[in-house]
This record gives structure tokens, sequence and C-alpha cells, in this order.
């Protein structure tokens, strides 16, 4: 199993938008990295919901629920989409800022290139990032 970090606006695409749906299509991600990222998903894998722009915040857990799908909404076939499905909401949102202040966590793709809209995570950052959460 691996883990990752996915990025979607709360105001377009939120947790709660997420558990309402049951399973939703992570799609619309125009970064080459991201998008290799997304490819190497697989079914099973686990990703933190992080809310950008507002909130700045790991809120929950989902499950990749299918990899290896083309993004519905790309036409050219050469962009990457995944299915998830949410597994639960943490206990304390883990913020940026904390993230960012975490020197266990100063060499993960999160903090190295924070603009990325999907990111992969060790199991060790993972477990740093479920400890501040559940702390």
């Amino acid at each position: 199993m691996r883990y990752w970090l996915m990025k979607s606006e709360p105001d377009v695409y939120g947790w709660d938008d997420l558990v309402r749906d049951g399973e939703g299509v992570w799609d619309g991600v125009r970064n080459y990295r991201a998008r290799n990222n997304l490819a190497a998903m697989q079914a099973g894998d686990q990703a933190f919901f992080y809310h950008s722009n507002i909130g700045k915040e790991i809120v929950g857990i989902v499950t990749i629920s299918q990899g290896g799908l083309s993004d519905p909404t790309d036409s050219t076939g050469k962009w990457a989409a995944v299915k998830v499905k949410p597994e639960r909401k943490l206990a304390r949102p883990v913020t940026l800022a904390a993230i960012k202040a975490e020197p266990r966590l100063a060499q993960s793709e999160i903090v190295r290139q924070s603009r990325l809209s999907v990111c992969e995570l060790t199991e060790a950052e993972w477990k740093v990032l479920l400890e501040m959460a559940e702390g």
C-alpha cells in the first residue's frame, strides 16, 4: 500500500461533499508530477484529504477505490484520475503551518512542493501526520 495527500478547494469539492456522495472521481489535475502520482495510485491505497486555499488543513482520510482512470474532463486522454471513498474525518485537522513546523516532515512533498495538488507520502510521514491528527 502507498500513501498520498490530495488537495481540493472546499468551496469547489470539500470533505462534506465526498461524504455526501459516498464516492468521488478525483479529476481536473493539470500538473505532470501530480498526474504521475494519480497514475501510480492503486485500489486500497490511502490518502489524506486536504482542504486547500480555505483552511489549508488535512481534514480526513480517503481510500482509493479505483485507480488507472483517464480524466473524464480531458479530451486529450493524457491526464489521469482515480475514484476515492471517504474513510473517516480526522479527530483534529492538521494545518499547513503545523506540517511545515514539524521537522520530521521537512523532506515531504507537501513541504518541498507545497503547490503540488497530489503528493506522495512515505509510510513514516503518514504515521507522523496521523499522530498529529490524533495526538
